[in-house]
């Protein structure tokens, strides 16, 4: 599988006059010739909101910002769809083959015995790619995170000027609230690009099924925050480009439809890495026959790959921290290593499944000085973000595989 790098180089020509030409931080000049600070740039995930939800009508500050601005009918996540390997493609425009977060559980063969889990926080596991946060301030921007995975981390010896520790505890106000008050400072001295993120969505979802009163509630409640920030900044007079979006969609889970593993193959003969809507198992040692004899035919609502043979569409499988077999279920089923207890709480929602699955499709909505209004764009993959922040910011990209074409016709930014 061939990385496609689509930086800011692919679209040149088309882009010519609004590509970086200076510092980035160098104030833009209106047309009266006053100074003006430039335009910050907040991204905003609301964890596991899949685009129908935008439809059910308990959203309706996050529908203004798509009527005041862009939006899409679909934009598909990077497999595997989980939060963390798509929460760091967002802002790296890779994906999660390439750079290197491979799933919210893994392993690496180049440090063995170490799991990597969603509290982890060691440098390597993130270095094989460069944030926006990172790249941004390499070039002179100052940048905050208030929560993102991987923003906790040192990444190529680099955090952000303002970032905070991921608390679950804290209410969405909170969260709006820390963030905004790292905007009153004077002008100059204000994050150029900043994240901001939501989990109650996900979490509702998983528990209670994504056509649950419970997840109704959640939209509700990130709909709030997301106006809190809104008012917050309209209330300092900051006009900020707002990109509001979702690191995957959610399904639900039929009563105990779930398939195990260790009644597929001998538990003996695997190692289970991660399950859910896919597993990834490594075979141990001498019973690669065995485990390939019980995974690799057909079976009810699964399909198993040895990883160099996973279908291309899903861009995975190069990476050395990919599991040696994964196995895919059907939307709607789970893959778990046993049978779970009878007492176990049941599985009513979950992600994961293959990003063509219309459960998948995760939100995507934006407004603010360099968008225009009412536009809605044809689906695409979340990968193309991070070029879409990087020109926004007038910020140099790294290598990635994403592209500014969905955007190209709607960006109404004035040459630097």
């Amino acid at each position: 599988m061939k990385m496609r790098f689509s930086s800011l180089l692919s679209l040149g020509a088309l882009l010519a006059g609004s590509l970086l030409s200076g510092c980035a931080t160098t104030p833009q000049t209106s047309q009266d010739n006053t100074a003006t600070e430039p335009t910050p740039v907040i991204l905003v995930s609301l964890d596991g909101f899949r685009t129908e939800y935008l439809s059910r009508g308990l959203t309706p500050h996050i529908a203004a910002i798509a009527q005041n601005g862009i939006t899409t009918t679909a934009m598909h996540p990077s497999f595997p769809s989980i939060t963390f390997p798509n929460h760091y493609t967002l802002v790296t425009g890779l994906r999660p083959d390439h750079h290197g977060i491979v799933g919210n559980t893994m392993t690496d063969p180049a440090h063995p015995g170490v799991t990597f889990t969603m509290a982890s926080k060691e440098s390597y596991w993130w270095d094989e790619a460069e944030p926006i946060w990172v790249t941004a301030k390499k070039q002179g921007l100052k940048v905050a995170t208030m929560f993102w995975p991987g923003s906790e981390s040192e990444i190529h010896g680099i955090r952000p000027d303002d970032y905070s520790a991921f608390d679950k505890s804290m209410t969405d106000d909170q969260r709006v609230n820390k963030l905004l008050s790292w905007f009153d400072v004077p002008a100059k001295d204000r994050p150029r690009f900043a994240t901001l993120y939501f989990n109650t969505t996900d979490t509702n979802g998983h528990h209670f099924g994504p056509n649950s009163p419970q997840v109704n509630d959640a939209l509700r409640d990130v709909d709030e925050g997301v106006n809190r920030l809104m008012e917050g900044l309209a209330s300092r007079h900051i006009k900020a480009d707002v990109i509001v979006v979702a690191d995957h969609g959610m399904s639900e889970i039929g009563d105990n439809h779930f398939i195990v593993l260790d009644k597929v193959a001998p538990a003996a003969s695997f190692n289970f890495i991660t399950g859910g809507a896919y597993a990834g198992v490594n075979a141990q040692p001498g019973k690669t026959k065995v485990l390939e004899a019980g995974l690799l035919h057909k079976h009810d609502h699964m399909q198993c790959w040895r990883k160099g043979e996973i279908p291309e569409r899903l861009h995975y499988g190069t990476n050395p921290r990919v599991p040696d077999y994964i196995c895919l279920a059907d939307p709607g089923w789970v893959v778990l290593k046993t049978k779970p207890a009878a007492n176990h709480p049941p599985i009513k929602g979950d992600h994961g499944y293959d990003p063509a699955s219309p459960d998948m499709n995760a939100l995507f909505v934006a407004s603010g000085p360099d968008f225009p209004a009412g536009k809605v764009l044809a689906p695409f993959d979340n990968v193309d973000v991070y070029p879409l922040v990087m020109q926004l910011l007038k910020v140099q990209a790294q290598p990635n595989d994403g592209t500014l074409a969905p955007f190209v016709p709607l960006l109404t930014m004035n040459p630097t």
